[in-house]
């Protein structure tokens, strides 16, 4: 990945009675101690396996928070996704191909898949063409998105944070 992929910081509470569903994401910038929190994420119901987990995007140029998409929740293992007004169902954002061990989305007419590092915490993404998309690193808790894939940046970090859900729960 360049020097120039937008690199952000998930930050998930450290108060247990917090559901890890609730968290923040923040823009980290080059040579500067300087983070813009760029996504917020709501799941209100702690201790639930159900509910609805909003997010929130920052406008780049009002600064202003909006909805850009909400995970309703059936089950810890069951969830339709809305990118503002499509829909998709879990499944659909994390499909195995032929029980293998990647994790399949489509987005803007493309597949991308996610796939473990050797280290069963790492991640990254590679579009069809497998030129790498994202990578996350778990223990910094940082995902770097390279800057040709803007337009589709609200899937890789739902879909980034789909898969950490799940592998936390053993389901991966």
């Amino acid at each position: 990945m360049a020097d120039s992929d937008a690199v952000l910081r998930f930050v998930f509470s450290t108060d247990s009675s917090v559901d890890m569903r609730t968290f923040r994401v923040l823009q980290v910038h080059d040579n500067t101690a300087e983070e813009l929190e760029l996504y917020k994420f709501s799941h209100p119901l702690t201790g639930h396996s159900t509910g609805t987990t909003t997010f929130h995007r920052k406008n780049l140029d009002t600064l202003i928070f909006e909805t850009a998409g909400h995970v309703e929740w059936f089950s810890s293992f069951n969830a339709t996704v809305w990118f503002g007004v499509d829909e998709c169902s879990v499944k659909d954002l994390r499909k195995a191909k032929n029980g293998g061990q990647s994790r399949r989305f489509k987005a803007s007419g493309m597949e991308y898949k996610w796939k473990l590092r050797e280290n069963g915490t790492d991640m990254f993404c590679i579009d069809s063409k497998d030129k790498h998309v994202a990578v996350w690193s778990g223990e910094d808790r940082k995902l770097k998105v390279a800057p040709r894939c803007v337009a589709i940046l609200d899937r890789i970090v739902v879909t980034c944070f789909l898969n950490i859900w799940f592998k936390r729960l053993g389901r991966w």
